[in-house]
């Protein structure tokens, strides 16, 4: 795996460096692994970079789309991307984005779009249960299924707020959904009850970006505003979950996404929205990091 080489020298408390992306890729929103390679998502330009030591293009997504969150999937070995048009100066509005599924060479292999009025997914996860799609402006989390082309509710418009970064859980029968503005919720996936976690002091946890897990245990990120960026990990319990911040402030500046490698952790350091809203160059490259979980990430039974 590529970040095996760094596991020795990562701290148990601190991300690593693994590479930079070069400025002039302003807005780097992204990031999903296949433990050989690192892909990252370019928002404006809208390119999907292959990285190791260095950073390439690997594809372009098609006219009027821009790449957000993505996903490797390991089961049907595709690369899947959440695209649309974010509100950024320079890219023009759409009613619609699209899930789009590529192969490891970067050809496109499929566009999944709802019967909707309106879609705009900004994350995406991938597992055995299926390929799930998140809607951050209304809510909605889809779901495609194996041998099926339509993409079917988990969480219907409207119940939801802003959905972002999902994973199942260990059984694969259970959807985790970080809601940015309701909090992190279980969502049955044969039943559809929908359950909002409430922390020890019956707090929701709320400000997740993304989402992952590793064995028994999720990490996301933190970027809600209220406190410095972080790197989180919770633990789900019935309907409680526990949650502590393993990694905040530098060089967690502007985090948005992240991605599992093995027994490694990778995210986006600064995606840099702030300067992409204000229609201004970026000043710096964006880190990706690597992180080392202190428990395996290997499902304990």
């Amino acid at each position: 795996m590529i970040l095996a080489l760094i596991a020795a020298a990562t701290a148990v408390a601190q991300p690593t460096l693994l590479f930079e992306v070069p400025a002039k890729h302003r807005l780097i929103e992204g990031v999903a692994t296949d433990g050989r390679t690192v892909w990252v998502s370019s928002v404006l330009d809208g390119q999907i970079l292959k990285c190791r030591k260095t950073c390439a293009a690997f594809a372009i997504l098609p006219k009027g789309l821009h790449p957000m969150g993505m996903a490797w999937d390991r089961t049907r070995r595709r690369l899947w991307i959440a695209a649309d048009c974010p509100d950024l100066p320079g890219i023009k509005k759409c009613a619609r984005g699209a899930l789009i599924g590529l192969d490891s060479s970067g050809r496109l292999m499929a566009r999944h779009v709802p019967v909707t009025a309106a879609f705009h997914p900004g994350d995406v996860s991938a597992s055995a249960a299926g390929v799930f799609v998140s809607d951050s402006q209304n809510g909605s989390v889809y779901r495609l299924s194996d041998g099926k082309s339509e993409l079917t509710y988990v969480v219907t418009t409207g119940v939801g707020k802003s959905a972002q970064g999902s994973a199942t859980d260990p059984s694969g029968k259970t959807l985790i959904v970080a809601d940015y503005s309701q909090g992190i919720m279980a969502v049955d996936l044969i039943t559809g009850a929908r359950t909002i976690l409430k922390q020890p002091n019956d707090r929701p946890v709320r400000g997740i970006d993304g989402l992952t897990r590793c064995g028994n245990v999720y990490y996301g990120i933190y970027n809600g505003g209220a406190l410095q960026p972080a790197l989180v990990r919770f633990t789900v319990n019935g309907e409680r979950t526990t949650l502590e911040r393993p990694v905040e402030g530098a060089p967690l500046v502007d985090p948005t996404q992240l991605a599992l490698d093995g027994e490694m952790i990778v995210m986006v350091g600064n995606a840099g929205w702030e300067a992409a809203g204000k229609g201004s160059p970026r000043t710096g490259p964006t880190p990706i990091l690597a992180y080392d979980p202190p428990e395996s990430c290997k499902t304990r039974p």
